[in-house]
């Protein structure tokens, strides 16, 4: 039986496949909506209370907001390496046009920043852990690499067979080592060399104090939330990698991502040391270099 934190792939309106709000999620900052396009299709939007980040999954186009025009360069797929993203502040219309599939990572603001895009070239990639815990981030929206007033968003992408967001870790709470961010978990399974669709899974679970438990396989377009308690790993199964979009914010007055890790399984880092990044990393574009 699933959770009520899993939300199925395509379960929102059209052209929306994604439509998660504070107010379906239940609680106050995060959003994520993800878009199809078609071949050549547009949306009119308004930010509102919340800055954006837009970035395309599979597909490209351009955002139009007052007498300011952004493109987004085509991507193939989300395993072809990182993507343009065009932030909008608060307080704002936008059109965006193009096709395929576009995602609008958000999270509720009190400031507003310049509008501005990032292009795939400048994105920094970060490979994390080692041997099958190796992943690739590709660190767009980051606390410590863009500045905005408190979304947070990033990819990750880890090899078939592999396990990521691991040691499980948790951030619920606003303390000198912790900041309290809400969590959304947007995936993408890679198809087999023949065509089959791939799966892998997803953990949640809490402490004694606030309890929650979440064990959700996960295929193309499903949506995993985190509200709170630790959450890892994500696992790809053999022959098929696992991408991940997330999407971040919280209530804390610093925009940050500290974390604690599972006591039961910080260990793990220590035995990084000695073992080699996964040679199947990093994953590069095969088109347009």
């Amino acid at each position: 039986m699933n959770s009520e934190f899993y939300i199925p792939a395509r379960s929102a309106d059209a052209p929306y496949i994604v439509d998660v709000t504070p107010q379906s999620a239940g609680w106050a900052e995060s959003s994520l909506h993800v878009l199809d396009l078609g071949i050549d299709g547009s949306v009119t939007r308004s930010t509102g209370d919340e800055e954006v980040m837009i970035l395309p999954l599979s597909g490209g186009g351009s955002v139009a907001a007052g007498d300011e025009t952004f493109e987004l360069s085509t991507r193939a797929s989300v395993f072809d390496g990182p993507a343009d993203m065009v932030y909008l502040g608060i307080n704002q219309t936008y059109t965006l046009s193009g096709h395929g599939r576009i995602a609008i990572c958000g999270a509720r603001a009190g400031r507003s920043f310049p509008n501005r895009r990032v292009a795939a070239a400048d994105v920094p990639v970060e490979l994390r852990g080692a041997g099958n815990c190796s992943r690739q981030v590709h660190n767009f929206g980051t606390a410590t690499t863009f500045e905005a007033d408190s979304l947070i968003a990033c990819e990750v992408i880890t090899p078939g067979g592999n396990w990521s967001s691991y040691p499980s870790h948790k951030h619920d709470e606003n303390t000198e080592f912790e900041t309290q961010l809400e969590e959304i978990y947007y995936f993408e399974i890679d198809d087999s060399p023949s065509g089959t669709k791939g799966f892998g899974y997803h953990r949640v679970f809490g402490t004694p104090e606030r309890p929650i438990e979440v064990l959700e396989e996960v295929r193309s377009g499903d949506v995993v939330l985190v509200p709170h308690g630790y959450h890892g790993p994500s696992i790809a199964a053999p022959g098929h990698h696992m991408y991940y979009l997330n999407v971040m914010a919280g209530s804390g007055p610093d925009r940050a991502w500290l974390i604690c890790d599972n006591p039961d399984h910080t260990w793990l880092r220590g035995s990084w040391e000695h073992q080699e990044i996964d040679p199947r990393l990093p994953m590069r574009k095969t088109q347009g270099e």
